[in-house]
């Protein structure tokens, strides 16, 4: 098998380690594979890729979309160091404005699965890093929403003090406050 699925604290999150072919010549190695996934219990369709590149202390985030067109993401850094995170945002979950937190990086190829529900944000912690996610919706901006990275009631540790962040996500809500269709389902657990 080509992959590790690391279950991560909060239901939902995936890691995801590849099998990678390295020598001298460079390395090799499948980022996807729907059998391996789906036999691990991630069955997403994903329909759109997305390619950012951002540079030092830049955090995007945390962001979401809500149903009809809620996202799924697979994500990967092919270049530089990234702090990636992801708050559940499903109502009445037991986990509730909880978050996990990965480094992924070009080096270590890590990815990390995020199911719907969950709003998700990276900060670059090198130079500059190009980072590369697969979605299960196209972007909707009727739909988008956010959370404000720094919201006191979830206590993310992000690794930077002094972000460089988009006007858009420093005008995002708490998340007491922000707008969000996700409820949990006890019985299926999601």
């Amino acid at each position: 098998m080509p992959f590790r699925f690391q279950r991560l604290g909060i239901p939902g999150l995936v890691l995801v380690e590849p099998r990678v072919f390295d020598d001298n010549r460079g390395f090799l190695m499948e980022s996807y594979r729907k059998s391996d996934f789906e036999a691990n219990g991630i069955s997403a369709e994903f329909v759109q890729d997305i390619h950012s590149h951002s540079v030092r202390g830049v955090l995007r985030g945390l962001h979401y979309q809500m149903h009809p067109a809620a996202q799924a993401k697979l994500v990967r850094v092919v270049k530089g160091e990234v702090f990636d995170v992801a708050v559940d945002i499903r109502r009445n979950a037991p986990t509730f404005g909880q978050w996990e937190g990965v480094v992924l990086s070009g080096g270590n190829y890590r990815m990390f699965y995020v199911p719907e529900g969950f709003a998700h944000g990276f900060c670059v912690l090198s130079n500059e890093a190009e980072f590369i996610y697969k979605v299960t919706a196209e972007f909707a901006p009727d739909l988008d929403r956010g959370i404000l990275w720094n919201d006191p009631d979830i206590g993310i540790d992000w690794p930077v003090s002094s972000p460089v962040l988009s006007r858009k996500d420093l005008e995002l809500p708490l998340l007491a406050a922000a707008e969000n269709n996700f409820v949990y389902d006890p019985v299926a657990g999601v």
